[in-house]
């Protein structure tokens, strides 16, 4: 079959592991009253977002990113503790040195969850679902918290795979299930289709990932373009991306919530302090530099925009950045009564230092 000999063209074991709940769960470890109980990782109050939730809390309809007030009302009984990210990280490191001792191919995501290529069986345990067995069982050792695993011929399955039995379970998707397998998944499972590409779909009749394959290459480039070839791929669970270990970092930013909401002519102070705050974390990145500047803005109603600039000559200094990041607010075009309640400066578009002199001394910049 032509979807079979596509997945095996490059066959691959990949191991996606995630962390359960994993700030929540690093609390619920440390401090044992915690054990048991709705724990909810935020700052308390009216501008807070929710970090983590524990899955007694989730139960509740309690979600990362839910604004903690909500939270609170869903569950009035939770207990909120304040994020530890120096805590957070020191745990992921011990799981990613846990990962290294069965692959040198280790994609972080995130603090919590990472892409593992385990097609070469570095210790002979024999095969991928006992690598990921044998991950799952060393982290639980060792840190006494808990991670789900995917195993899947790529990444695309494998991320799918990992959040099918959590917590604390392990699924594999083998190369011959895999259409019967996608075929009966929303749509919204495939990398890319949010909310305004569900529509979309639906529209056309396609709410399940085998009606995104039964629509075909031809239909779906018709009207998505060079998109509509990806999702017919991704219908038919071809995901070809290879793991790629210790990648560069790509955007660095800083942001700020407001106690209260904020008009646009009030916030160059907040905009000067992240400035600063973006530079200093981007000094770290030696050899590299941000050719984009971008400015973040949230308005009191929750709408996001973002402005970005690409200059001729990128910022050399946190005071060059806040210079470019200021002409950037007065490109915001909302009414001057708009209130925000966030702000961010960021940096973006890196490339290595010495390409950059060279196309600098190319156009006479230099």
């Amino acid at each position: 079959m032509a979807v079979g000999l596509a997945l095996r063209k490059r066959m691959r074991k990949i191991v996606h592991i995630d962390m359960d709940a994993f700030y929540a769960s690093v609390e619920q470890r440390d401090e044992p009253t915690l054990r048991g109980r709705p724990v909810v990782v935020a700052w308390r109050g009216a501008r807070s977002v929710v970090c983590a939730a524990s899955y007694e809390a989730r139960k509740f309809g309690v979600r990362s990113a839910m604004p903690a007030v909500r939270a609170e009302r869903l569950c009035p009984q939770a207990v909120f503790v304040p994020p530890d990210f120096i805590r957070y990280r020191a745990v992921s490191q011990q799981v990613r040195a846990i990962f290294a001792r069965h692959t040198e191919l280790i994609e972080p995501l995130s603090l919590d969850e990472a892409y593992l290529d385990v097609t070469q069986d570095r210790n002979g345990l024999g095969s991928a679902t006992a690598v990921a067995t044998a991950i799952r069982a060393q982290i639980k050792e060792e840190t006494s918290l808990t991670a789900s695993a995917g195993v899947a011929p790529n990444k695309f399955l494998a991320k799918i795979a990992s959040d099918w039995r959590k917590p604390d379970g392990l699924f594999v998707i083998r190369p011959p299930a895999v259409i019967d397998f996608l075929s009966e998944l929303d749509v919204g499972v495939v990398p890319g289709v949010g909310r305004v590409m569900t529509g979309k779909l639906a529209e056309l009749g396609v709410r399940k990932v085998g009606e995104l394959r039964a629509f075909g290459r031809d239909g779906l480039t018709a009207r998505f373009g060079r998109w509509g070839v990806r999702l017919h791929e991704l219908s038919l669970g071809i995901d070809e991306r290879a793991v790629e270990p210790d990648q560069p970092t790509r955007s660095i930013s800083a942001e700020d919530t407001f106690p209260q909401d904020l008009r646009l002519d009030e916030l160059e102070p907040h905009i000067r302090t992240l400035a600063e705050r973006t530079w200093r974390a981007t000094e770290k990145q030696t050899g590299r530099i941000a050719r984009t500047v971008v400015l973040k803005l949230k308005t009191a109603d929750f709408r996001l925009l973002t402005r970005s600039l690409t200059p001729a000559m990128p910022p050399s200094s946190a005071a060059g950045l806040l210079g470019f990041a200021l002409a950037l607010r007065e490109r915001v075009g909302l009414a001057a009564q708009t209130r925000y309640r966030l702000v961010g400066v960021g940096l973006g578009g890196f490339v290595e230092r010495d390409a950059e002199q060279a196309q600098g001394g190319l156009f006479g910049l230099d």
